[in-house]
């Protein structure tokens, strides 16, 4: 049988270690399949390679308006709804209780709503700006 090693960063374990009992913390796994599988252990960390975002979030992403692992949230107090969201270096969106990550925030918001919403307008970052006003950046600059 196989062997499969995994290399994590230093940043990353200490994370691992300082996050709360109920906190969730999110690892994906992504595989070259262009490159044939090793069978030794890689000579460097895996660790500075870069992931290319794809999707709706990948050019806020490249520009540094969005940063893989930031934490979005939304509030809709008339409904009683609120969630979190974690955005992956690819460009995807972990809901917080949902194990499928979502391609786009509209679909991410969806899974929480339950029904048809513009997930541009409901996702916030930490300080409060949408990705809508995010996006609008990005077009201005």
């Amino acid at each position: 049988m196989p062997t499969v090693s995994l290399h994590f960063d230093s940043s990353f374990l200490a994370k691992l270690t300082a996050a709360a009992p109920d906190e969730t913390i999110h690892i994906t796994l992504s595989i070259d399949t262009a490159s044939p599988l090793s069978t030794s252990p890689p000579e460097d960390s895996l660790a500075g390679q870069a992931v290319a975002p794809q999707g709706p979030l990948a050019e806020l992403l490249l520009q540094g308006l969005l940063q893989p692992g930031e934490v979005l949230s939304f509030q809709q107090r008339r409904a009683g709804r609120q969630a979190t969201a974690t955005v992956t270096a690819e460009g995807r969106l972990i809901v917080e209780g949902h194990p499928t990550p979502y391609t786009s925030p509209s679909k991410a918001a969806i899974a929480v709503t339950k029904s048809p919403i513009n997930g541009w307008t409901l996702w916030r970052t930490a300080d409060g700006r949408t990705l809508d006003a995010l996006r609008n950046q990005l077009q201005q600059e």
